[in-house]
């Protein structure tokens, strides 16, 4: 199924972040960017590093008026106890969504049924609600944040400049190019 341009479904569920159980709804994350960051589990290999990269680069995201929400299909008090046993985990300033029903990993479709963990699925949503890009990967395959943030920062220039779009490795104040027949078999 193809996301892109389709607008998430309302949700209500539990986190944890910085310290403090909080509620995360569809609401909360209208009017302004999204980034629904999947994993398969705390406690385990791959995903402390993602969640790393991600922290080191969340003033960036800030910056770019976006949110990071990582999710797995642990509680929000597994997420806690992984914070404090975890230098790294603790370090952590964004919403760390619990789906232990797997009620969101179903709505984005990364849910692996038979393990019960979500493949590494990154979704960024529009202020309006609406999926604008994506990319699912298998359980080893790590992701990197600055591309997320790249990705995220060409969504949102596409979206503030209709008539422009953004060509491979485009980063804020390059060259973008105006779409015209002139173009074709030119670049």
């Amino acid at each position: 199924m193809n996301f892109v341009g389709h607008e998430i479904e309302d949700f209500k569920v539990n986190a944890y972040q910085d310290g403090k159980t909080v509620e995360v709804t569809k609401k909360d994350v209208l009017g302004k960017w999204s980034i629904f960051f999947f994993y398969p589990a705390d406690f385990s290999f791959v995903c402390p590093t993602e969640l790393e990269a991600l922290q080191d680069k969340y003033e960036d995201f800030k910056q770019a008026d976006a949110e990071i929400y990582s999710v797995s299909e642990d509680t929000e008090f597994v997420h806690k106890a992984w914070a404090e046993a975890s230098e790294k985990i603790g370090k952590i300033k964004y919403h760390m969504l619990a789906d232990p029903a797997g009620k969101l990993a179903r709505m984005f479709d990364v849910l692996d049924e038979d393990a019960g963990q979500a493949y590494r699925g990154v979704f960024i949503v529009d202020p309006d609600g609406k999926i604008q890009s994506y990319t699912i990967n298998n359980m080893g395959i790590g992701r990197s944040a600055a591309e997320i943030l790249r990705t995220l920062q060409a969504a949102q220039f596409v979206r503030e400049h209709g008539d422009r779009v953004c060509p491979a490795n485009w980063k804020p104040g390059q060259d973008s190019i105006k779409p015209s027949l002139d173009l074709v078999g030119k670049l």
